[in-house]
């Protein structure tokens, strides 16, 4: 099974649009590493946070060496903080793996290092694709997403797929 290492962002913004247990649903092995999810996913409830890992979420510590590459390239990339960093060297240890994240320095990078990398759309067209979720709830979320100044998607992606969707629930 493919492995998808993720973020803070995407998993902040997959909660803000309640579909962060939902997106556990999909046929991935999801990983965060253990710092991020004990310091950078505050914004998460705690029992949200235990909800998720019950559902499978993988809470994965790092060893030492791959902490010192983790601050290596934090001191290497400045734009890039030491816990996008953690989730990115974990997506290059874990075989068959990939990057889900919402920022744009770490998409960089991690291409630059053959990492795979993907977003919260990507994330979404998964669910669409592999769940039982309703139209009607992917929708809310996007438009949710939409109006949120704190959600920085790719303008035409979101509002394609939010005219998609409508297509699909109203037609």
């Amino acid at each position: 099974m493919r492995i998808i290492v993720s973020d803070s962002s995407c998993l902040i913004d997959l909660h803000k649009a309640r579909l962060h247990l939902d997106v556990l649903t999909l046929p991935f092995t999801f990983v965060v590493p253990q710092p991020l999810y004990d310091r950078e996913l505050l914004s998460i409830p705690p029992r949200e946070r235990e909800m998720m890992v019950a559902r499978g979420m993988q809470v994965q510590r790092l060893t030492g060496e791959e902490t010192q590459r983790a601050q290596d390239y934090a001191n290497r990339f400045l734009p890039l903080a030491v816990y996008d960093c953690f989730a990115l060297v974990l997506a290059e240890v874990n075989d068959n793996s990939m990057l889900l994240t919402g920022d744009g320095n770490l998409r960089k990078v991690a291409e630059g290092h053959d990492v795979e990398t993907h977003g919260v759309l990507w994330a979404v067209d998964q669910m669409e694709a592999h769940t039982e979720i309703s139209v009607r709830v992917l929708l809310d979320a996007l438009q949710l997403y939409e109006k949120d100044p704190m959600v920085w998607l790719p303008a035409a992606e979101l509002r394609r797929r939010i005219k998609a969707l409508e297509r699909r629930l109203y037609d």
